[in-house]
Protein backbone atom coordinates (compact mmCIF):
# COMPACT_ATOMS: atom_id res chain seq x y z
CA UNK A 1 0.00 0.00 0.00
CA UNK A 2 1.09 3.38 -0.95
CA UNK A 3 2.42 5.50 1.91
CA UNK A 4 2.34 9.52 1.65
CA UNK A 5 3.76 12.37 4.29
CA UNK A 6 1.57 15.09 4.93
CA UNK A 7 3.81 17.43 6.29
CA UNK A 8 1.40 20.98 7.68
CA UNK A 9 2.40 23.62 9.61
CA UNK A 10 -1.28 24.70 10.32
CA UNK A 11 -3.42 22.61 11.79
CA UNK A 12 -6.67 24.18 9.72
CA UNK A 13 -4.74 22.06 6.76
CA UNK A 14 -5.31 18.97 8.13
CA UNK A 15 -8.83 18.02 7.58
CA UNK A 16 -9.08 19.69 3.63
CA UNK A 17 -6.22 17.34 2.51
CA UNK A 18 -7.02 14.52 4.23
CA UNK A 19 -11.06 14.98 2.93
CA UNK A 20 -9.72 15.35 -0.17
CA UNK A 21 -7.76 11.71 0.48
CA UNK A 22 -10.22 10.11 1.54
CA UNK A 23 -12.99 10.89 -1.12
CA UNK A 24 -10.45 10.58 -4.29
CA UNK A 25 -7.60 8.14 -3.23
CA UNK A 26 -8.88 6.55 -0.56
CA UNK A 27 -6.38 3.41 -0.90
CA UNK A 28 -3.73 5.27 0.46
CA UNK A 29 -2.27 5.40 3.55
CA UNK A 30 -1.66 8.64 5.17
CA UNK A 31 0.82 9.98 7.68
CA UNK A 32 0.44 13.51 8.89
CA UNK A 33 3.32 15.46 10.38
CA UNK A 34 2.10 18.88 12.29
CA UNK A 35 4.66 21.34 13.33
CA UNK A 36 2.36 24.85 13.65
CA UNK A 37 5.50 26.81 14.99
CA UNK A 38 6.99 26.72 11.18
CA UNK A 39 4.27 29.46 10.34
CA UNK A 40 3.92 31.20 13.66
CA UNK A 41 8.54 31.02 13.63
CA UNK A 42 7.76 32.38 9.69
CA UNK A 43 5.33 34.91 10.22
CA UNK A 44 6.74 36.66 13.54
CA UNK A 45 10.44 36.40 11.29
CA UNK A 46 9.22 37.44 7.69
CA UNK A 47 11.57 36.80 4.58
CA UNK A 48 14.23 36.34 7.08
CA UNK A 49 12.61 33.23 8.69
CA UNK A 50 13.29 31.68 5.62
CA UNK A 51 16.66 31.09 6.44
CA UNK A 52 19.16 28.02 6.94
CA UNK A 53 17.86 26.94 10.38
CA UNK A 54 13.99 26.71 8.89
CA UNK A 55 15.45 24.43 5.64
CA UNK A 56 17.08 22.57 8.51
CA UNK A 57 13.93 21.90 9.93
CA UNK A 58 12.21 21.02 6.74
CA UNK A 59 14.95 18.37 5.85
CA UNK A 60 14.77 16.54 9.33
CA UNK A 61 10.85 16.29 8.51
CA UNK A 62 11.39 14.93 5.37
CA UNK A 63 13.95 12.57 6.41
CA UNK A 64 11.72 11.18 9.30
CA UNK A 65 8.76 10.62 6.69
CA UNK A 66 11.11 9.15 4.27
CA UNK A 67 12.15 6.74 7.57
CA UNK A 68 9.14 6.01 7.60
CA UNK A 69 8.44 4.30 4.28
CA UNK A 70 6.45 7.22 2.64
CA UNK A 71 6.98 6.63 -1.10
CA UNK A 72 5.82 10.54 -1.79
CA UNK A 73 5.53 13.66 0.49
CA UNK A 74 3.25 16.27 0.31
CA UNK A 75 3.64 19.77 1.78
CA UNK A 76 0.40 21.47 2.61
CA UNK A 77 2.01 25.18 3.37
CA UNK A 78 2.64 27.21 0.70
CA UNK A 79 4.71 29.89 2.84
CA UNK A 80 7.52 27.38 2.18
CA UNK A 81 8.48 27.13 -1.43
CA UNK A 82 12.44 27.49 -1.13
CA UNK A 83 12.45 25.00 1.79
CA UNK A 84 10.43 22.26 -0.12
CA UNK A 85 12.26 22.92 -3.10
CA UNK A 86 15.39 22.30 -1.44
CA UNK A 87 13.68 18.81 0.02
CA UNK A 88 12.67 17.82 -3.75
CA UNK A 89 16.47 17.84 -4.51
CA UNK A 90 17.62 15.86 -1.56
CA UNK A 91 14.67 12.83 -1.93
CA UNK A 92 15.15 13.29 -6.27
CA UNK A 93 13.64 9.67 -5.93
CA UNK A 94 10.12 10.30 -4.49
CA UNK A 95 7.39 13.02 -5.74
CA UNK A 96 7.84 16.45 -3.17
CA UNK A 97 5.45 18.16 -4.13
CA UNK A 98 4.71 21.89 -2.76
CA UNK A 99 1.13 22.33 -2.25
CA UNK A 100 0.21 24.89 -5.20
CA UNK A 101 2.49 22.71 -7.48
CA UNK A 102 -0.67 20.90 -9.51
CA UNK A 103 -3.27 24.26 -9.23
CA UNK A 104 -0.47 26.41 -10.75
CA UNK A 105 -0.02 24.57 -13.35
CA UNK A 106 -4.26 24.03 -13.97
CA UNK A 107 -3.50 28.25 -14.06
CA UNK A 108 -0.83 27.72 -16.98
CA UNK A 109 -3.85 25.85 -19.21
CA UNK A 110 -6.21 28.63 -18.55
CA UNK A 111 -6.26 32.32 -19.55
CA UNK A 112 -7.37 35.47 -17.83
CA UNK A 113 -6.49 37.40 -15.14
CA UNK A 114 -6.14 35.47 -12.00
CA UNK A 115 -7.30 36.64 -8.50
CA UNK A 116 -5.01 34.98 -5.76
CA UNK A 117 -6.77 35.19 -2.26
CA UNK A 118 -4.40 34.30 1.30
CA UNK A 119 -5.68 34.65 4.43
CA UNK A 120 -1.66 34.01 5.67
CA UNK A 121 0.22 37.35 4.51
CA UNK A 122 4.01 35.31 3.48
CA UNK A 123 2.17 33.18 1.39
CA UNK A 124 1.44 36.13 -0.76
CA UNK A 125 5.04 37.18 -0.95
CA UNK A 126 6.76 33.71 -1.62
CA UNK A 127 3.89 32.02 -4.30
CA UNK A 128 3.69 34.24 -7.12
CA UNK A 129 6.84 34.12 -8.23
CA UNK A 130 6.46 30.27 -8.99
CA UNK A 131 3.57 31.13 -11.68
CA UNK A 132 4.45 31.18 -14.73
CA UNK A 133 6.39 33.99 -16.23
CA UNK A 134 3.79 36.20 -17.85
CA UNK A 135 0.81 35.50 -15.59
CA UNK A 136 -1.52 37.97 -14.64
CA UNK A 137 -1.58 38.14 -11.08
CA UNK A 138 -4.13 40.37 -8.81
CA UNK A 139 -2.70 39.27 -4.90
CA UNK A 140 -5.30 39.80 -2.11
CA UNK A 141 -5.17 39.13 1.27
CA UNK A 142 -8.40 38.01 3.39
CA UNK A 143 -7.40 40.18 6.34
CA UNK A 144 -9.15 38.62 9.69
CA UNK A 145 -10.00 35.44 7.80
CA UNK A 146 -6.81 32.92 9.43
CA UNK A 147 -8.29 34.82 12.79
CA UNK A 148 -11.50 33.98 12.60
CA UNK A 149 -11.04 30.40 11.66
CA UNK A 150 -8.60 29.98 14.77
CA UNK A 151 -11.10 30.86 16.82
CA UNK A 152 -13.55 28.46 15.57
CA UNK A 153 -15.99 30.78 13.35
CA UNK A 154 -15.54 29.56 10.23
CA UNK A 155 -18.43 31.22 8.51
CA UNK A 156 -16.78 34.34 9.00
CA UNK A 157 -13.41 33.17 7.74
CA UNK A 158 -15.45 31.81 4.49
CA UNK A 159 -17.74 35.57 3.92
CA UNK A 160 -14.24 37.44 4.37
CA UNK A 161 -12.39 35.04 1.31
CA UNK A 162 -15.67 35.52 -0.55
CA UNK A 163 -15.41 39.27 -0.16
CA UNK A 164 -11.87 39.61 -1.49
CA UNK A 165 -13.32 37.15 -4.42
CA UNK A 166 -15.96 39.49 -5.32
CA UNK A 167 -13.45 42.42 -4.93
CA UNK A 168 -11.04 40.97 -7.24
CA UNK A 169 -13.80 39.96 -10.07
CA UNK A 170 -14.77 44.32 -10.14
CA UNK A 171 -10.78 44.39 -10.48
CA UNK A 172 -10.92 42.55 -13.65
CA UNK A 173 -10.11 38.91 -12.64
CA UNK A 174 -11.66 36.06 -14.52
CA UNK A 175 -10.54 33.63 -12.29
CA UNK A 176 -9.60 32.52 -8.60
CA UNK A 177 -7.13 30.49 -6.96
CA UNK A 178 -7.31 30.03 -3.49
CA UNK A 179 -3.77 29.73 -1.75
CA UNK A 180 -3.53 27.68 1.10
CA UNK A 181 -5.43 24.45 1.80
CA UNK A 182 -7.12 25.83 4.65
CA UNK A 183 -8.98 27.78 2.73
CA UNK A 184 -10.61 25.16 0.64
CA UNK A 185 -13.79 25.28 2.21
CA UNK A 186 -14.20 28.76 0.92
CA UNK A 187 -14.58 27.59 -2.22
CA UNK A 188 -18.05 27.31 -2.80
CA UNK A 189 -19.18 30.66 -0.92
CA UNK A 190 -16.48 32.35 -3.63
CA UNK A 191 -18.28 30.72 -6.43
CA UNK A 192 -21.42 31.88 -5.51
CA UNK A 193 -20.33 35.55 -4.41
CA UNK A 194 -18.12 36.04 -7.30
CA UNK A 195 -19.69 34.46 -9.79
CA UNK A 196 -15.83 32.77 -11.13
CA UNK A 197 -14.20 29.36 -11.50
CA UNK A 198 -12.18 28.90 -8.48
CA UNK A 199 -9.12 26.70 -8.02
CA UNK A 200 -8.15 25.28 -4.76
CA UNK A 201 -4.80 23.98 -3.92
CA UNK A 202 -5.96 20.68 -2.65
CA UNK A 203 -8.21 17.82 -5.36
CA UNK A 204 -5.27 18.73 -8.20
CA UNK A 205 -2.96 17.97 -5.66
CA UNK A 206 -3.87 14.73 -4.41
CA UNK A 207 -4.52 13.98 -8.46
CA UNK A 208 -1.01 14.91 -9.19
CA UNK A 209 0.78 12.78 -6.59
CA UNK A 210 -0.93 9.98 -6.99
CA UNK A 211 -0.03 10.30 -11.36
CA UNK A 212 3.74 11.12 -10.49
CA UNK A 213 3.57 7.56 -8.17
CA UNK A 214 1.98 6.03 -10.98
CA UNK A 215 -0.90 4.50 -12.29
CA UNK A 216 -2.73 1.94 -10.21
CA UNK A 217 -1.50 2.76 -6.81
CA UNK A 218 -2.71 1.58 -3.97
Amino acid sequence: MTRIALIHALSHSVAPINDAFARDWPEARRMNLLDDSLSADLARNGSKGLDGAMHERFQRLAQYAVDTGAQGILFTCSAFGPCIEAVARCHAGIPVLKPNEAMIDEVAQGQGRLGLIATFAPTLASMPPEFPRGTAIEPALAEGALDALNAGDTQQHDALIAAQAVALSKRGCTRIALAQFSMARARAACETASGLPVLTTVDSAVRALRRRIGPGSA
